[in-house]
């Protein structure tokens, strides 16, 4: 009996080691199996980080580890190429104490200064945009107005020029029928002949017919006061006449001082201030209608 239960009692001891043995074992593959899940966990969030900061991750992953592709690794000894990445970091540490670390903040300086001057030459390209349309504006602005002045001198020219020497003519033609900017020919025809060069005019045809463009220009921007200075010295008493006529019919807004010696002019003038020299100094006389 107690032979019996000597015999219990070791197997029992037996039993508890064995028990406490398994218990002991099984601890240790519970935290196994513990830091096992942890690994799968941070794998899972590594590879959800390496999608996330590289696009090409998800379309090619599909190809990683199929045989004859770029991500076939069956043939790649692992322990090698770790080891081959230690070197290179290595030499990656040992180049970073050679280079000037340095260079990358400057580096950095320059990206932003040429983001800065990437704006600005978006910035100068609207504006020259801007510039340009304001230009094209402006000479359209510009042709409609020379235009508009062409066509009002052109027809006072003629209006004033056959007043002043009756059976004439006178025009601004267009050097370029299309383009006005290329400018102008002034023509005069007598009887209905036209010219082909102003040479062939005289003195006092000449002078009207500067006269003539200039009082047509007037026309068209009138001014209200003109002085002019013996703008009659080279017509005779009859051209002399008929341009007092004309400033009087054609300018009845304007005044005008007239410096003149001929009675053609003062016969149309409203009011004659009559300048002569008496006994060493200057005499002036005002005369009107009725006192001349």
């Amino acid at each position: 009996m107690k032979k019996n239960s000597k015999k219990f009692r070791q197997k029992k001891d037996k039993l508890e080691n064995d028990a406490y043995s398994y218990k002991t074992d099984l601890k240790v593959l519970d935290d196994k199996i513990r830091k096992y899940e942890q690994d799968i966990t941070d794998s899972e969030n590594y590879i959800k980080k390496l999608k996330k900061e590289n696009d090409w991750i998800e379309s090619e992953m599909n190809f990683f580890g199929m045989k004859g592709t770029d991500y076939d690794f069956s043939t790649i000894n692992i322990k090698e190429e770790c080891k081959k990445l230690i070197k290179l970091q290595e030499d990656n540490a040992n180049l970073k104490r050679k280079v000037n670390m340095k260079v990358e903040t400057i580096a950095d300086q320059y990206d932003k200064e040429y983001s800065n001057l990437i704006k600005k030459k978006e910035i100068i390209v609207k504006d020259k945009m801007n510039i340009q349309k304001a230009i094209e504006e402006l000479d359209k602005k510009r042709k409609e107005a020379l235009e508009k002045v062409f066509n009002v001198t052109t027809e006072s020219l003629n209006k004033i020029y056959k007043t002043l020497l009756p059976g004439t003519m006178a025009k601004l033609e267009q050097i370029d029928k299309y383009d006005l900017m290329k400018g102008v020919h002034l023509r005069v025809a007598f009887n209905g002949v036209w010219k082909k060069s102003l040479s062939e005019l005289s003195g006092g045809q000449s002078s009207l017919l500067a006269l003539s463009l200039i009082l047509a220009l007037l026309r068209y921007k009138p001014a209200p006061i003109y002085i002019f200075d013996e703008i009659d010295a080279a017509l005779d008493l009859s051209h002399t006449a008929n341009l007092g006529l004309m400033l009087k019919q054609e300018f009845p807004q304007s005044q005008f001082i007239v410096i003149s010696l001929k009675d053609g002019m003062f016969s149309n003038a409203n009011v004659l201030y009559r300048v002569s020299y008496v006994d060493g100094s200057s005499k002036i006389e005002r005369l009107t209608k009725s006192t001349l």
